[in-house]
C-alpha cells in the first residue's frame, strides 16, 4: 500500500504527506503504509499522517499529524496529548488545511525525527 493508495480522494491528506516529506527531505527516512496511517521512521515511528473519520462518527479534522518525542510539548495547538509509555508523549495535531505544517510544526518534527534516530 502507498500513501495515494491509503489516502485516496483525500486531497488535504496527501498534501499533509508532501508538506511532511519536504521538510525532512532529504533525510534518511522510512515511510510505512498500513491501513491506519502513513508512518515515517528511522529506528522507530516518530510522525503518523492519518484520517481520524475512519475510526470516530465525526472527527473535528479530516487529516492528523502525529508526533512521538521523548517529552510533552506545551503548546496549545495539539488536540490531544497521549503518554503511551513512559519514554513515549504522543502530539496529535489536527490538519484543516496545508498551512497548518508550519515553521513551529517543521521544528516539531525535525526534533522527533533526531530522537527516533
Amino acid at each position: 500500500m502507498t500513501p495515494d493508495d491509503y489516502f485516496g480522494e483525500c486531497r488535504l491528506g496527501i498534501e499533509v504527506f508532501a508538506a511532511v516529506s519536504e521538510i525532512l527531505r532529504p533525510r534518511p527516512v522510512e515511510v510505512r503504509t498500513t491501513k491506519s496511517q502513513v508512518a515515517f521512521r528511522t529506528r522507530r515511528g516518530f510522525a503518523y499522517v492519518w484520517m481520524p473519520g475512519r475510526y470516530l462518527s465525526n472527527p473535528g479534522a479530516q487529516v492528523v499529524l502525529s508526533i512521538a518525542l521523548d517529552r510533552r510539548l506545551g503548546s496549545e495547538r495539539f488536540k490531544e496529548v497521549a503518554h503511551p509509555s513512559t519514554r513515549i508523549w504522543q502530539h496529535h495535531l489536527e490538519i484543516h488545511e496545508v498551512t497548518d505544517i508550519d515553521d513551529e510544526v517543521a521544528r516539531w518534527l525535525l526534533e522527533a525525527y533526531e530522537r527516533a534516530g
